[in-house]
């Protein structure tokens, strides 16, 4: 496994990075991945079937001119931006027979990530389908999404440790669908930061994957599949690259 830690200044090539990565490794021209990315600006993101109307308060986010884009993986509609780390695998299907497996593998990968918190002693637990809470007061910090594909799986999720939590309540509308343990909890009483150092946290996880190698650029590949999906988007690439 490979790490990246690697974020565009825009939210769409974040987001876009991560479907060529998993699209490369997919095709058989590419690998297993881990990567960090923390976007700089704040935006919303739905999951693959989101509905705006359902989901977002369109009108204060056209007044503060805050992007909404949709990913490739499933899950709920979320509000990103500092403070907000995002971790990314791409994992083989073979790698471990959990992983073909959709709810074994977001436990599996859960634990992992719980596992790797316990160095900024933070105590959390796992809570189906796809969510991981504090233990003590079952405030969710963290929310997981996946796109599946033939050899490959795509999973990411996110990180709450000092994110603006009143963005949430101000763009985000109640969602239909909730999990149990939300307990009709508002935004504001249900998510969380917690007391993490980012570099600690990805220094752990990276051990937990037994991360291989650091490389930080594109491969020419990746390179050209990211620009192939921002063209389609009518995204002008990063600086970056």
């Amino acid at each position: 496994m490979i790490l990246k830690d690697l974020s565009f200044n825009s939210p769409e090539e974040n987001i876009l990075l991560d479907e060529a990565l998993f699209v490369s490794a997919d095709k058989g021209s590419g690998g297993e991945i881990l990567r960090f990315w923390e976007s700089p600006t704040v935006f919303i993101v739905l999951g693959r079937i989101g509905k705006e109307q359902d989901d977002v308060d369109m009108a204060a986010a056209r007044k503060d001119k805050i992007p909404v884009l949709r990913r490739a993986s499933g899950g709920g509609t979320v509000v990103q931006g500092p403070g907000c780390l995002n971790y990314t695998l791409i994992l083989a299907k073979n790698t471990d027979p959990v992983i073909a497996d959709l709810r074994q593998s977001y436990q599996w990968i859960s634990q992992k990530i719980i596992t790797a918190l316990k160095n900024s002693d933070v105590e959390a637990v796992f809570r189906p389908i796809s969510d991981i809470a504090l233990s003590s007061n079952e405030k969710k910090f963290s929310g997981n999404a996946q796109r599946r594909g033939k050899n490959f799986i795509l999973h990411h999720g996110t990180i709450l440790y000092d994110f603006d939590l009143t963005l949430m309540a101000r763009y985000l509308k109640m969602p239909k669908d909730v999990p149990e343990y939300r307990r009709n909890r508002s935004h504001t009483d249900f998510v969380t930061n917690i007391p993490m150092d980012p570099q600690v946290f990805k220094r752990s996880l990276a051990e937990i994957f037994a991360v291989k190698g650091e490389e930080n650029r594109l491969e020419t590949n990746e390179q050209a599949l990211l620009q192939s999906l921002c063209g389609k988007a009518n995204i002008r690439l990063d600086a970056y690259l």
